[in-house]
């Protein structure tokens, strides 16, 4: 089982994100028992990908036997932020990461036009995994990007679609709960959905 150096947030301003890195094991453990959080403090930095092209924005449906959020459908690529990301000087790369997993997950290794653009950090409130939203939008049509998930793609999504943008919030809609909350919130910021996240329930 991979137990590699993943990031984990210690602090969130408006211009940075500081933290530290941490074992993927202690990671997983507070997954599955988010009691654990008090004891190990652990907020996981992943960049979430909006990939768009041609024919709209990539959205992928987790396997059902996957660890976290299994059978969800979430915007794609996504994945932890890990020590390949970390320069010299202790600074992390979201945009090197977001390409990373772009090439691992989807099988991409070229076609993005300009630089990953960075939307917001949404952190899920059980797992304390902190997503950060990236822009990604390539010159490959929707086919193109479909192939390359068939044919060269790691198995982190066990289905792949790539939505029109006029359809959105109808598969929003539709998908309802199995629809990370995260990619509400970027669509919305996109102007691709008229509501991100639901408000909090209570006073």
């Amino acid at each position: 089982m991979f137990n590699g150096k993943v990031f984990s947030v210690d602090r969130i301003a408006p211009d940075r994100i500081e933290g530290h890195l941490t074992e993927f094991r202690r990671i997983v453990a507070q997954m599955e028992d988010h009691s654990l959080f008090p004891a190990l403090g652990i907020r996981p930095l992943s960049t979430c990908g909006v990939l768009r092209c041609a024919g709209g924005v990539a959205i992928g449906r987790r396997p059902a036997a996957a660890i976290y959020q299994p059978g969800m459908w979430q915007l794609a690529p996504a994945g932890s932020v890990d020590s390949r990301a970390v320069g010299p000087d202790g600074t992390v790369d979201l945009a090197a990461q977001a390409m990373l997993e772009l090439e691992e997950e989807l099988g991409i290794e070229s076609g993005i036009r300009g630089i990953p653009i960075p939307l917001c950090v949404v952190e899920h409130p059980g797992s304390h995994v902190s997503d950060c939203g990236v822009v990604l939008t390539t010159d490959l049509d929707a086919d193109a990007v479909l192939a390359a998930h068939r044919t060269r793609g790691n198995g982190e999504y066990a289905d792949l679609r790539i939505v029109p943008d006029g359809d959105l919030p109808a598969f929003a809609e539709q998908a309802g709960a199995q629809l990370v909350p995260p990619a509400r919130e970027y669509l919305f910021r996109l102007g691709l959905l008229n509501q991100g996240l639901s408000p909090p329930a209570g006073p």
